[in-house]
């Protein structure tokens, strides 16, 4: 009988340690999921998270940019992204939302499966949530 491979979380430097017990991501294998990760600026140590620029394209911008520091701490890239699903908070971003998310993965090989909804409930100041499914290998 094979052993089953190991669960690890994963915290990059830039994050700050969650609030609560849970992980920014987690590989088992070579399934890496990332939880949902917003437009904070990159931690400071004593300090609590801060979103970025008050505008949706700065805060999808470090959003992603925070997606793919957990990707990188687990060995994963944007080509081994599976699915993303995007949470904004309202309804008339969604055109600016798909220029900035076409802009920067132009580049990408294979376009990941993806979904975006509308969510109400992120804290006060924040515009959008952005989780990613990554199989490596």
């Amino acid at each position: 009988m094979s052993e089953k491979p190991a669960k690890t979380a994963l915290t990059p430097f830039t994050h700050t340690a969650p609030p609560a017990k849970f992980s920014h991501g987690v590989r088992k294998g070579n399934i890496l999921q990332v939880a949902g990760q917003v437009g904070f600026a990159p931690a400071v140590p004593g300090q609590p998270p801060a979103p970025v620029g008050p505008g949706l394209r700065e805060q999808t911008l470090r959003t992603l940019a925070n997606v793919e520091a957990v990707l990188q701490e687990g060995g994963a890239s944007w080509e081994d992204v599976m699915m993303i699903r995007v949470y904004l908070t309202d309804t008339a971003h969604f055109a600016e939302f798909n220029e900035i998310y076409n802009e920067y993965f132009a580049d990408l090989t294979e376009a990941p499966a993806a979904r975006t909804t509308v969510y109400v409930g992120l804290p006060a100041g924040l515009l959008v949530e952005i989780d990613a499914l990554a199989v490596l290998g």
